[in-house]
């Protein structure tokens, strides 16, 4: 990280990870502000049901838990308004990519322009600058000296990495980055927040994107449609393309001698394309909207371990040019549910290459 920095601003969530992050900067002997950013505009949603969400009526409670936790440490606490950011640079987006058949990631385009883009570009605004950001999030920022950038490498706890998500962002965001957390497991750093008091030490995780599912996002949208066969033959009718994606075996509500599976969405016709388990894999995907972080944009094909899914494993692959800001993967084996919408992210060991979007994907 870059010498001399002395204030930083950590994104407290009202969890336990940020809240461990806070106080590890602080007993470094920091200058720590808190800053929790609210997203939810008020729109009427469900409440929660024992399955905490990042956006939602839940907000208020993670705000005043971010708040006690800043108590604690004697550190300064700030909200920081991002709803009209978060409606069009996620909300918006999301919807956007369902309408056209994608299964969008929003924690990645939510990460990049709100919460290490909004949430400092917010904090100078009110005149309240700081010299780094930090968050609660497993992973790790260095500097490469040899190739003169930073680099964003995995987190030391592999079962909680969470580099897949980060990997749009930029040089300039990384640079004024830091992740207390890379080098912990979960377990660590709840012992090290009951050790110190912190009262969310055993909170539970959100474990959903939005208060009573993304669907509520489209529930003023009446588009039933075809579940179709790649012959295109009609085996039932969907609620809405938006409600599948690939990869998916419940909920179809089709009957057939085999398991099927949602193979694609086809959004000119309104379509779920389902079939069997085996088409799922496929060798080759169009990536779009590539970042790249550790290298500059490569003019030739490079060798890379690729992940498709945050869950799924890296696996060796070609990426290879394919026009501004675009690379086609190919894979040595083929891989199973690859998802437009869905990021694509590169790795050289356990540093992040870059990512992009899967635009789309063939045999």
């Amino acid at each position: 990280m870059a010498h001399g920095i002395q204030r930083v601003a950590v994104g407290l969530s009202g969890g336990v990870d940020s809240a461990v992050a806070a106080a590890l900067l602080l007993e470094q002997g920091l200058d720590v502000a808190g800053v929790t950013m609210r997203i939810w505009d008020g729109r009427p949603l469900p409440a929660e049901t024992g399955r905490h969400a990042c956006y939602g009526p839940g907000e208020e409670q993670d705000i005043a838990d971010a708040a006690r936790i800043a108590r604690l440490l004697g550190i300064p606490f700030h909200v920081v308004d991002l709803a009209e950011a978060y409606n069009r640079d996620v909300l918006d987006f999301l919807v956007r990519g369902y309408r056209g058949g994608m299964t969008p990631n929003p924690c990645v385009y939510c990460n990049r322009h709100v919460k290490f883009g909004g949430i400092p570009r917010q904090l100078r605004d009110i005149g309240i600058p700081v010299d780094s950001f930090a968050t609660g999030h497993y992973a790790r920022v260095v500097h490469d000296d040899a190739r003169g950038r930073y680099a964003l490498k995995k987190a030391s706890d592999r079962r909680k990495d969470q580099s897949y998500f980060l990997y749009l962002l930029t040089q300039e965001q990384l640079a004024t980055t830091r992740f207390p957390l890379g080098d912990l497991t979960k377990s660590q750093v709840r012992e090290l927040a009951r050790k110190r008091g912190l009262p969310v030490a055993d909170k539970t995780e959100s474990q959903d994107f939005i208060s009573g599912g993304y669907h509520q996002l489209f529930e003023d949208i009446p588009c039933p449609g075809p579940i179709l066969d790649e012959k295109g033959r009609v085996l039932g009718e969907h609620d809405g393309t938006h409600r599948y994606t690939v990869g998916q075996r419940r909920g179809l509500g089709v009957a057939a001698g085999t398991p099927l599976y949602v193979l694609a969405l086809d959004p000119d016709r309104n379509a779920v394309i389902v079939g069997p388990e085996t088409r799922l894999y496929r060798r080759r995907l169009l990536a779009t909207g590539v970042n790249w972080i550790a290298i500059g944009a490569p003019a030739k094909p490079i060798r890379a371990a690729a992940r498709v899914r945050y869950r799924h494993h890296e696996a060796p692959a070609t990426i290879s040019p394919a026009g501004a800001g675009a690379v086609e993967v190919t894979f040595d084996e083929p891989q199973r549910a690859a998802t437009p919408g869905q990021a694509v992210v590169f790795y050289e060991g356990d540093t992040v290459l870059g990512g992009g979007t899967i635009a789309s994907v063939t045999d």
